[in-house]
């Protein structure tokens, strides 16, 4: 019987940025799409579908925005940094690249995340913005995001500027963790997470399944922005080269 599943494809080849740059063109379409379809189902079961909270009543929709942006933009870090690592470790010119490509998607999930949570937080807590914890170690993220991006542009010199950068990223990643566990370690305003992997969700299946779908439609947005930008990068990097200035005719 004949298969169909490429066994045989060498994925290492793509490590070639020039390589990559076809591949993630072919990629973005996909993603885009799954982005915008995935997000229209969310917002759909979120704000029309799912049931008032007999405590919050309608203001806790915002959680299909503000918890999806939360959770991508420690995801996005994390991932951030591994890639800033590798390109550290074994001079890998496109996975200093994908690092670079994913700051600026990470910082605006933080953004989204500190600005729906100040929104969330007036008609819970009262108050737009308290220095507890969870939301101090969140702004440092945005900092660290900031910080990752201005030390990159501040280098002239591309390498040194990908292994500095790549240092912080490196470092900074002792802050989600902080973050994450910040409700159980210190005594804060922000509630506890309704999802864990030792017990049943706290939240209606109709929020959860809501709130999970704008997860993955956040997810592959940031794929997709993120391989767009990657390209761009690509062609900063290689403008020199015969292959881009084969693509400008």
């Amino acid at each position: 019987m004949t298969t169909f599943i490429p066994y045989n494809i060498n994925w290492f080849k793509y490590a070639a940025p020039r390589l990559f740059f076809g591949l993630a063109g072919r990629m973005i379409p996909f993603f885009f799409i799954g982005a915008a379809i995935l997000t229209a189902v969310g917002l759909f079961i979120g704000l029309l579908i799912a049931p008032t909270d007999f405590q919050q009543g309608d203001s806790y929709r915002i959680i299909f925005i503000h918890v999806p942006a939360a959770w991508m933009s420690m995801l996005i870090y994390l991932v951030m940094a591994f890639w800033a690592a590798i390109g550290l470790i074994f001079n890998a010119r496109l996975a200093s690249i994908l690092a670079l490509a994913l700051a600026p998607t990470g910082a605006l999930m933080t953004f989204i995340a500190l600005w729906t949570g100040a929104l969330w937080g007036k008609p819970t807590w009262g108050t737009w913005w308290v220095w507890d914890a969870r939301l101090t170690s969140e702004l440092i993220l945005l900092f660290l995001y900031f910080g990752f991006m201005s030390l990159h542009a501040s280098i002239d010199d591309t390498r040194k500027a990908d292994r500095s950068a790549a240092l912080l990223a490196i470092v900074g990643v002792i802050n989600v963790p902080i973050i994450y566990f910040s409700v159980k370690w210190w005594n804060t305003l922000h509630q506890g997470a309704s999802i864990s992997i030792s017990k049943a969700p706290t939240m209606a299946s109709q929020m959860l399944t809501g709130m999970m779908v704008m997860v993955f439609a956040f997810w592959m947005y940031s794929i997709a922005i993120a391989l767009y930008r990657c390209r761009t990068l690509i062609l900063q990097r290689d403008r020199h080269t015969d292959w881009v200035k084969a693509l400008k005719r």
